[in-house]
């Protein structure tokens, strides 16, 4: 362990109050690693709650490089991502930019970027292709980094929640399509992994998947989990009307995601990799977001 990449100094953690970055900074704060969290507003119920578990706040925008300066300067490492769902893609390939223009500026010892996977592959679909120009800047700079790549995550069946209590759990996929599929509580214990002795990660380009469940094994498994049944519906693409997300589930209906989940639970099989089923039964049965008990 090199002086910069010190324990005892914090890892700024961006979008701390958001799945990712709320996954990677509840898994530094278990493992006792001091965060400093990014937050936009220190009033909020997330950073408050951040506050509250032990993380240092700090206040910035992406797009701001000083402010990304400042809070850089004086950590061991940082967990960045960037995000087109606000103002687009051009403005998350600016975030990049500003993020890595800060990390050099603070002399930042080690950057973890978090992508998508597929990002790399030409897929054509919009917000992949600005991560792959963030990781084509980081590549070309001389910051020390590592990029994970998720998959999609199972949280992301939580935005249909009042129909998946209803009994209906819908895709826009076929009942027997493979979808590769990420735990937010395994990126957090991957980036950990990561930040606890970064040389073997420098570099390198990991693809994260927990599970491919089809939308048939999961409605199976909602179903046990609820003790109800979950059928599955299958959607048309034609009426997603976000031109962005037409195209990411016309590349998950084809191709797909290629995470090697095979040679991720070799590799590493203390991180436990999160099944569909273990997760569904961690929301719904222990209290957690979109709980039956909570209904």
């Amino acid at each position: 362990m090199t002086a910069d990449h010190d324990p005892q100094r914090p890892v700024l953690v961006l979008g701390a109050t958001g799945g990712q970055g709320g996954a990677v900074a509840a898994a530094l704060i278990r493992a006792g690693r001091p965060v400093r969290a990014l937050v936009r507003d220190p009033a909020s119920a997330g950073a408050a709650k951040l506050a509250a578990a032990g993380a240092e706040l700090a206040v910035a925008e992406f797009t701001d490089p000083e402010a990304l300066t400042a809070a850089m300067r004086g950590t061991a490492a940082a967990f960045a991502l960037t995000t087109p769902f606000e103002s687009g893609t051009a403005a998350e390939v600016r975030q990049g930019q500003a993020i890595i223009a800060a990390a050099a500026a603070a002399r930042l010892p080690y950057l973890v970027f978090s992508s998508v996977a597929g990002a790399t592959a030409g897929t054509g679909v919009p917000h992949f292709e600005s991560k792959a120009a963030v990781e084509r800047e980081l590549a070309g700079s001389s910051l020390p980094h590592a990029v994970v790549a998720p998959t999609y995550f199972y949280d992301n069946a939580l935005g249909g929640r009042q129909d998946l209590l209803r009994g209906v759990l819908e895709l826009p996929l076929p009942e027997d399509h493979p979808l590769q599929q990420l735990d937010r509580s395994d990126l957090g214990s991957f980036v950990k992994l990561i930040l606890d002795d970064p040389g073997p990660f420098t570099g390198r380009r990991f693809e994260l998947a927990s599970d491919a469940p089809t939308p048939a094994q999961m409605s199976q498994a909602l179903s046990a989990t609820l003790d109800r049944p979950v059928r599955f519906r299958e959607v048309p693409v034609s009426g997603i009307r976000n031109p962005d997300m037409t195209a990411m589930w016309e590349f998950l209906r084809g191709q797909g995601y290629q995470a090697d989940i095979a040679a991720l639970r070799h590799d590493y099989p203390k991180l436990g990799w999160t099944s569909f089923a273990d997760w569904a039964q961690r929301i719904f049965r222990a209290g957690g977001p979109g709980s039956a008990r909570q209904q």
